[in-house]
């Protein structure tokens, strides 16, 4: 019998800056400043930024 991975998988509820870019097909430096205007909710975990993915994805869905 085969499992369905998926079903056990954790669901993500974040996304990193280098996700962003490559959903958005734009530079790094496009995703950081994209960030930084507030149009989505994120968080700082150090030095590391991490966008809500609900957030992100209402707002790209708009």
């Amino acid at each position: 019998m085969v499992e369905n991975k998926s079903s056990t998988l954790i669901q993500k509820k974040t996304y990193t800056i280098d996700e962003i870019a490559k959903q958005l097909n734009i530079s790094m430096k496009s995703a950081y400043a994209l960030v930084k205007t507030g149009a989505f909710h994120y968080v700082r975990a150090g030095r590391a930024i991490r966008v809500s993915k609900e957030s992100f994805d209402r707002w790209l869905n708009q």
